[in-house]
């Protein structure tokens, strides 16, 4: 199996490749340590999986796989999270991952997720298949933050996790008014008025790391 892991740290990296090679498969593991360079590889080779992290700076992991997905429909994206299944899990299936795993999963169940993406198949723990099931019986609008945009449900968790404007515009490669302005859009969707209601919400809702 040709697997691309695209992750900013390389230590992630090499640990997933330690992971990996110490499985009877055998694997032809490339690398990518930022958005724009997997999604550059991905174009010129034909990959089994590609394990992406869903929080790179600049071009975020869900801008990535939408990237991706656009070229090549068909390619088995594995998205690897530090972030809780219940923020992001959800949105990463819609945007056409095959599977969603945070980083504090145990080896066996990368091995396991990426032999099944790499059948063409899709790997969704039961917690994310709880959360599927619950957002499909309530139209996907049971809360307010279901509301929001990819984007702005990022930014939403990076204020709640206690960043400041400033940070989150370097973090995500963007201006300060273009994040003080997704900051308004949320409050406004939201019906808040403040970042203390904000983190408010996030703790009651499980939102945080």
């Amino acid at each position: 199996m040709r697997i691309l892991i695209a992750d900013d740290h390389a230590i992630v990296r090499k640990g997933l490749i330690q992971i990996l090679n110490e499985t009877p498969d055998v694997f032809n593991i490339e690398e990518a340590s930022n958005g724009w360079e997997a999604i550059e590889k991905a174009k010129k080779t034909a990959y089994s999986v590609v394990l992406l992290d869903i929080s790179m700076p600049g071009m975020n992991g869900l801008d990535v796989l939408k990237q991706l997905k656009i070229e090549n429909p068909n390619l088995p994206v594995l998205v690897l999270s530090m972030y809780p299944e219940e923020q992001y899990a959800v949105r990463i299936l819609r945007a056409g991952a095959s599977g969603y795993l945070t980083k504090e999963s145990a080896p066996d169940e990368l091995v396991k997720a990426v032999r099944l993406v790499a059948r063409g198949k899709s790997y969704i723990s039961p917690n994310v298949a709880e959360q599927l099931v619950l957002n499909l019986s309530s139209g996907g609008e049971d809360l307010p933050h279901s509301r929001l945009s990819d984007r702005e449900f990022q930014v939403l968790c990076m204020i709640a996790s206690g960043h400041s404007i400033k940070q989150i515009a370097t973090e995500l490669s963007l201006s300060v008014k273009t994040v003080s302005t997704y900051r308004a859009r949320i409050l406004e969707k939201m019906g808040m008025t403040n970042n203390a209601e904000i983190i408010s919400y996030a703790i009651k809702n499980e939102l945080l790391i």
